[in-house]
Order: C-alpha cells, then sequence, then structure tokens
C-alpha cells in the first residue's frame, strides 16, 4: 500500500472547509434526542456535562490531526499499514472499514426510525433504507469535492432551523437550572461519556486529511468546527432543562423534535413535521462521509473501486435494516455501538499517536510503502 499521497490539484480543497466537515459530521440523529440520556446522570447540571466532552473532543482533534502531521499527506489506512506493519496493519484497516459502515447503518437506522414514529409509521423499512442510499450513492459518486459541497451547504442551508429555538425560551424556566454545580464528578463524566455516539464524525479527518489544502490551518478550523458544534449542543441542552421539568425530560425520547412542537405558524400546524423532513439534509453529508470511508477503505486496502464498494455495502445495508425492527432493539444497537465508538473515537487516536510518534522520532525510521 503506498502510504503517502499525493492528491491531484483538481481534487483539493480549501482548509476553511474543514469546518463545515466537522460540524456536519458532528451534528445528526444524535442532535435530536441526546438530552434525556445526559439527564439521567447530571440533571440539572447536564449542560456542564456538554462542556466536558467538547473539550475533550477538542482535545481529541488535536491528538488526531498532530498524528496526521507526522506524515505530511496521508490518512489512516496508510498510517496503520507504515506502524503496524501489513498484517495487523490490514486488521485494523479492515476492523476501520467496518466501524465506518456500521456507523453509517447506526445513523440511517436511527433516523428512519424517527421518520416511521413521527411521520410515516406504515413505511417499510426497505424503502426508506434504499431512499436514503440512493441519495448516498449520487453524492460519493460525485467525488470528494461534491460530499465537501454538500457538507458545505448542509450548514448553509439549516441554520435557520436554529431561530426557531426562540419559541421554547418564552416558556422558559430558569429555576430548573438551580441548583447549579451539584451533581458530582462522576456523574459528570458519566454525562459526558454518554454524549459519545452524539458528537461523533470528527474522525473523518482521518481519512478526509489527504485532500485539503493549506494543512498548517487544518487545526485552527477543526477546533472552530468543534466550538461551534459545542456551542450549539450546550445550547439546545440548557433549553430542554428550563423548558421541561426533570420528569418530562427523562421520558422524552426526542427533545430537540419535542421543543418544535410548540412552533405555530399561520401557514403550517405541525412545524415538527418539516424539521424532521428537513432532518435529512443535515444527516446526509454524516451518512455520505460515513459510507465513502468504508469504501475509501476498499480502495487503499483491497483495490476495489469506490464505485463498486458502494453498491455492496448498500446492498449489506438494506438487508440488515430489517434485522432491527422495535425501539428496543435500537436502543441496544445504539448502547453496542457506543460503546465501540467510544474505544475507536477516544482511545484509540492516543494509542494510534504513540506508536506513530515512536516509530518516526524515537527510532527514526522512514516510512514505507
Amino acid at each position: 500500500m503506498e502510504v503517502i499521497l499525493k492528491m491531484k490539484p483538481n481534487q483539493l480543497v480549501n482548509a476553511f472547509l474543514v469546518f463545515f466537515i466537522i460540524h456536519t459530521t458532528q451534528v445528526g440523529v444524535g442532535l435530536q434526542g441526546f438530552q434525556r440520556i445526559i439527564y439521567r446522570d447530571a440533571q440539572q447540571d447536564a449542560w456542564i456535562s456538554v462542556l466536558i466532552s467538547g473539550v475533550a473532543t477538542s482535545l481529541l482533534v488535536f491528538i488526531i490531526i498532530k498524528t496526521l502531521e507526522l506524515y505530511g499527506s496521508t490518512d489512516l489506512y496508510g498510517i496503520q499499514h507504515d506502524v503496524f506493519g501489513i498484517l495487523i496493519g490490514k486488521v485494523l484497516n479492515c476492523f476501520y472499514i467496518f466501524y465506518s459502515l456500521l456507523s453509517f447503518f447506526v445513523v440511517l437506522r436511527n433516523y428512519i426510525e424517527v421518520i416511521q414514529a413521527w411521520i410515516f409509521p406504515e413505511l417499510p423499512l426497505w424503502f426508506l433504507s434504499m431512499s436514503m442510499l440512493i441519495l448516498v450513492t449520487y453524492g460519493i459518486n460525485s467525488g470528494v469535492r461534491g460530499i465537501i459541497g454538500i457538507s458545505f451547504f448542509s450548514v448553509i442551508l439549516s441554520l435557520w432551523l436554529l431561530l426557531f429555538i426562540s419559541y421554547p425560551i418564552k416558556f422558559a424556566r430558569i429555576d430548573h437550572l438551580l441548583p447549579m454545580f451539584e451533581a458530582d464528578l462522576i456523574s459528570l463524566l458519566k454525562g459526558a461519556y454518554n454524549m459519545t455516539f452524539t458528537v461523533l464524525g470528527y474522525e473523518i479527518l482521518y481519512i478526509i486529511y489527504p485532500y485539503l489544502k493549506e494543512k498548517k490551518k487544518v487545526m485552527k478550523f477543526a477546533q472552530l468546527g468543534i466550538l461551534f458544534t459545542t456551542f450549539i449542543y450546550t445550547a439546545l441542552m440548557i433549553v430542554a432543562i428550563t423548558y421541561f421539568n426533570g420528569v418530562q425530560l427523562e421520558k422524552t425520547v426526542w427533545a430537540t423534535l419535542s421543543l418544535f412542537k410548540i412552533v405555530r405558524l399561520p401557514f403550517i400546524e405541525r412545524f415538527e413535521y418539516v424539521a424532521i423532513t428537513f432532518w435529512m439534509l443535515i444527516i446526509l453529508p454524516n451518512l455520505i462521509f460515513y459510507m465513502w470511508s468504508a469504501c475509501r477503505g476498499m480502495e487503499r486496502v483491497f483495490k476495489v473501486s469506490i464505485k463498486r464498494s458502494v453498491w455492496l455495502f448498500s446492498l449489506i445495508v438494506i438487508i440488515s435494516v430489517q434485522l432491527i425492527i422495535t425501539r428496543t432493539q435500537v436502543n441496544h444497537l445504539n448502547d453496542l455501538f457506543a460503546k465501540c465508538a467510544f474505544f475507536v473515537v477516544a482511545c484509540y487516536p492516543f494509542i494510534l499517536f504513540s506508536f506513530a510518534w515512536l516509530k518516526k522520532k524515537v527510532f527514526n525510521k522512514g516510512i514505507g510503502t
């Protein structure tokens, strides 16, 4: 496998777009109802857990970029091949391909559940999943620059939804935040840990990095993306805590979507239907990036073209979706995935950086191919 990647000029994108890549990959189905899970542990101090999660995410992005900077222009597949050798590297690369595909599946299945629960309860799973996969396949076939363009417009075109948070603020009770700082450190950390599934997505930097120009600016724009995402999550957590009481919030599965239920416009009676439908534009870049990451791994490791891989993985997803039917099964899937993802995105970056740094700096070994 070729470790150092030399991209053509027409494949490169400006570093400032990292801001939009980070934000779109972090904001997805988790945003729809993360408040209940965090509140169970940290109670009215749940917003502090969100801030802790934001700080931890910022540190992890720092480690990821520093690992990539050791090589100049490569991706995770190349680094693992170089650091761990052909055999172990291929095993780890296969695991990351599986992780990317699993991430795609979890995001897709959760969004389908929302559509069935709120809008179209009678639509079959295969129809909804196939409809989304057609959009994802089209996006991937447009190339890396097309995918990043979709993430850019996803952010720009969805910002207007934040304006409608002003409606529940009118009924907010600040005393729901009191007493502040009552939760102990363990509870706050548990709440931050439970944010794992919600803030996933920044690990796409491992794969997209070779396509970025001005790599010295990547850190700045990545951290700004994390900051913006953390601000939105913290604001939504505070709004949910002050609008719902504790008992309501613990029983509200999709708190963010429920906040849209009180929006009343002269020409739209059920605004939450608009929000859920429009949410497809928000999670579409999320889905595309995860599927592209898996397909890119197949191209790098097994020399299988991305166009072939996307059809193979789409078939696997359509079949797998039929196996997860009930809400209990979806919750179980989310819990298992969150545990797996915590190791991949929160623990493994430190391990990989340590091995890569030792090989390059201490043992002063060259980069293999």
